[in-house]
């Protein structure tokens, strides 16, 4: 394989276990209180200073693991530029490292054929390429819609938003990536 695969990466939900227990952060994770941009742009006309700063439990150890598998990142989450100046560098990836960016055009969860808003636009982005994405709100509509319309090899790896990324998904990532040196497409 000459080009390494993409993975594409969540926020909410696999690098932040945001439906794990509100008093119950899971270990490993740190707590950060956040105001990007676009949390802010959400309170029209509230003064900066008076808005909640969002909840967010990262990892520190999640950029080196991330790092150490044979892809290359690429944000694929709503936060999508603020990914670069407010999550990255605070799981641990280098700071002067900005990951390219997909972005979306829409704030609806679910488009009219059922899909996640995010399918259409990852399979876009990826054009052709072999790729991983790990999200929360993976579904098998999407997974079939990948099937239909992505020409190279895919995985879509729902992760839980009560956990985050574990040992075990890190696992099936490096797995997937080396199943495709070996054996050719992998779905």
């Amino acid at each position: 394989m000459t080009t390494r695969p993409l993975l594409l990466l969540d926020v909410d939900g696999p690098l932040n276990p945001f439906d794990a227990p509100p008093h119950r952060r899971p270990a490993g994770y740190e707590t950060h209180r956040l105001k990007p941009d676009t949390w802010i742009a959400q309170h029209h006309g509230v003064p900066k200073r008076l808005v909640k700063p969002l909840r967010v439990w990262l990892n520190p150890a999640h950029g080196p693991a991330l790092l150490k598998l044979p892809y290359e990142l690429v944000w694929a989450t709503t936060w999508e530029h603020d990914a670069n100046d407010w999550i990255g560098w605070r799981i641990g990836l280098p700071r002067n490292q900005n990951l390219p960016v997909i972005e979306f055009d829409s704030q609806f969860v679910r488009r009219s054929d059922g899909t996640y808003v995010k399918t259409w636009t990852v399979v876009e982005y990826a054009a052709g390429r072999p790729f991983a994405w790990v999200d929360d709100q993976i579904s098998d509509i999407d997974r079939d819609y990948v099937a239909q319309h992505h020409p190279g090899p895919a995985l879509l790896h729902w992760v839980d938003p009560r956990k985050g990324l574990t040992d075990d998904d890190f696992t099936q990532l490096a797995d997937w990536a080396a199943r495709l040196d070996t054996e050719g497409p992998v779905r």
